[in-house]
């Protein structure tokens, strides 16, 4: 049996890179109210200059699969390659089926689609890092 969301909590690093300040704001405040330290980005390269400052704490990233300047697998694509043991959370208003299908996400993913609740989103950041592998 899963656990409630209101049973999820942590002390991990997230590092969370959204363009919609609504969005953003959102899951930062969950995350927090849960435990989680949350690195706020706006967008891919304001995420490369917090990653570069805290990339020993981070554990997951969740990112908006698209974004002006950068999209969430540009930005996810240079976090594993540094660091190929960071999760990764994606994102979007379209569906996984559609973003898959267009290829602009390949292979295994944990993915979000918004509106999402807050369950959902505790749910889902806290079995990425409980994923093994």
């Amino acid at each position: 049996m899963a656990p409630s969301a209101a049973a999820v909590t942590g002390h991990e690093t997230i590092l969370l890179a959204e363009d919609d300040a609504s969005v953003r704001l959102a899951a930062s405040t969950m995350l927090s109210r849960h435990g989680y330290a949350v690195l706020v980005a706006e967008d891919g390269p304001q995420a490369l200059e917090l990653w570069a400052k805290h990339r020993g704490d981070v554990r997951v990233l969740l990112t908006d699969v698209i974004m002006p300047t950068m999209s969430g697998k540009e930005l996810a694509q240079a976090l594993l390659a540094a660091r190929p043991t960071t999760r990764v959370v994606y994102m979007s208003g379209y569906t996984a089926d559609i973003i898959g299908h267009d290829g602009v996400l390949g292979g295994e993913l944990r993915f979000l689609a918004k509106p999402f609740t807050l369950d959902e989103l505790a749910l889902t950041v806290r079995s990425a890092l409980d994923a093994s592998g």
